[in-house]
């Protein structure tokens, strides 16, 4: 699929000049729309500091209807990640011993300690985009880094404004 992908987007540079043919349509329309354009006018984001307890965010998002959250490192001033529900997934399995025995080390562990514990040797740094890049550059993000959910911050204030997936770029499509 990235291989195909990628061929399509040099097709789309080396044809820029000339007349697309209908099939190319889709293409143009995620070169032609910002990511910025996908963002609602009203919604809710929920933001995470790295220092708040692992059991506290999983209730919060629970709490707050979402599937995942950026994750803000204070001491870095800036988004170090995302925690979603297969983060919360792989914590229960790593600490579940058996239904009568509570899992003490989920009331004490922060973010960034599970964080340092589980990523220790598959660090990345958090893949986001600019409102001002295109919804073709947000969808060859995905696919390029095997991710499902792309945040949309903002380069100048450094604030997160959405969280892009693939639903959300083909419902975005649907509307037109």
């Amino acid at each position: 699929v990235c291989g195909l992908f990628e061929g399509m987007l040099e097709k789309l540079e080396l044809d820029d000049d000339a007349a697309e043919p209908e099939s190319d349509i889709y293409m143009r329309f995620m070169k032609s729309h910002k990511c910025y354009d996908i963002v609602p006018t009203s919604s809710k984001l929920v933001v995470f500091d790295t220092a708040l307890q692992v059991k506290k965010a999983f209730f919060a998002l629970v709490a707050n209807g979402v599937r995942a959250a950026p994750l803000w490192d204070t001491e870095k001033q800036s988004f170090v990640g995302m925690l979603t529900i297969t983060d919360f997934i792989i914590i229960l399995h790593r600490y579940y011993k058996s239904p009568m025995v509570q899992i003490y080390e989920l009331e004490e562990h922060k973010l960034e300690t599970w964080r340092e514990v589980y990523l220790q040797a598959t660090f990345k740094p958090l893949v986001n985009i600019s409102p001002d890049a295109s919804l073709f550059d947000a969808v060859y993000t995905l696919i390029k880094n095997k991710i499902h959910r792309l945040p949309v911050i903002d380069p100048v204030t450094g604030n997160a404004l959405y969280i892009l997936t693939h639903k959300r770029i083909l419902k975005f499509l649907q509307l037109f």
